[in-house]
């Protein structure tokens, strides 16, 4: 009785984080995974592990560390994909980057539609405004962050992947209680053989994805 209760206790979902090159998705992920600032990555997709408890309840994420295309016609049916697969959404844009920002807007209309969320809806979407440590090569202001989360009833975190851990807890933390208040039935991981990667794998080529 008691494994059965400690069962009901956990919460499997899975999060995909999304956002244009460079903005530091990878940074943001890695963060949360190890407590370090990695600034460079191999250019690959990754399927990572992780749990963590909130008021007293475990919670077991598969995390999709996903790319970034600009051919539309390959990147269209894998977005598909990744929306499906997942129960929450991490949407990061540089603000050092107004097309980045641009494309965040995008896939929030992109993932509602995809999904079926109704405007009543709370859909399990949180927006990132990542580098605020780079405040000298600022293009988005931090009011058109918030904005779009008003407008989009979305949550809206603007931090620093580079300075510290908390930021990236804070993130995750968010989409999960936006999870749990989603209307959307959490459902176990799934796994696509073909993507999942060891962490060892992320680190093996080399991009910058947090300059």
């Amino acid at each position: 009785m008691e494994k059965n209760a400690a069962v009901s206790l956990r919460m499997d979902a899975n999060v995909v984080v999304m956002g244009r090159e460079n903005v530091g998705k990878s940074a943001l992920t890695v963060r949360l995974l190890t407590r370090r600032f990695i600034g460079e990555y191999g250019d690959i997709q990754s399927i990572y592990s992780h749990s963590f408890v909130v008021d007293g309840r475990e919670i077991a994420l598969s995390i999709w560390d996903s790319s970034y295309s600009e051919d539309r016609s390959m990147e269209t049916s894998l977005f598909e994909k990744r929306v499906q697969w997942a129960d929450g959404y991490v949407l990061v844009y540089s603000i050092c980057d107004r097309a980045s920002f641009n494309t965040v807007c995008r896939l929030i209309q992109m993932i509602k539609l995809a999904k079926g969320y109704l405007s009543t809806d709370k859909a399990p979407i949180v927006i990132v405004g990542n580098k605020r440590d780079l405040h000298h090569r600022r293009m988005v202001l931090s009011e058109e962050g918030w904005l779009l989360a008003l407008k989009t009833d979305c949550h809206f975190y603007e931090v620093s992947a580079a300075e510290n851990y908390h930021s990236s807890l804070m993130v995750f933390h968010g989409v999960v209680d936006r999870m749990k208040n989603a209307k959307s039935t959490i459902k176990r991981p799934l796994r696509f053989k073909g993507i999942v990667k060891s962490m060892s794998a992320v680190f093996a080529r080399r991009r910058t994805d947090s300059l």
